[in-house]
């Protein structure tokens, strides 16, 4: 989980994420378009491809090819975990989930 946090940490990133968020399946050169016309981020294109393997490591993004094209996609599972641990009320009076994980009383 550490690593969904590290990669949230980072301004680039959250805008790339942004990005997918609003239109799913962009490869680098449209990202890179779109974050230099829409937030003024003028990174080139391996420091938005290294950011994208950041995202991709920490399991927000997924990438696949089609021909020789790389499409980026957004991945909400590691976020909904995040979620789940700490935003959703515990049935168990009132114990976290890492709490009864632990079998703590």
């Amino acid at each position: 989980m550490a690593d969904v946090f590290k990669a949230l940490a980072d301004g680039t990133r959250r805008a790339i994420l942004d990005e997918l968020t609003e239109r799913d399946g962009q490869t680098l050169f449209e990202l890179c378009g779109r974050l230099a016309m829409r937030y003024g981020i003028a990174s080139s294109r391996q420091a938005v491809s290294q950011h994208l393997d950041v995202l991709e490591a920490a399991g927000l993004v997924r990438t696949r090819r089609e021909g020789r094209y790389k499409f980026h996609d957004l991945d909400t599972g590691p976020l909904a975990s995040i979620m789940e641990r700490w935003l959703t009320p515990s049935d168990s009076g009132g114990r976290s989930a890492q709490e009864q994980e632990r079998g703590s009383t």
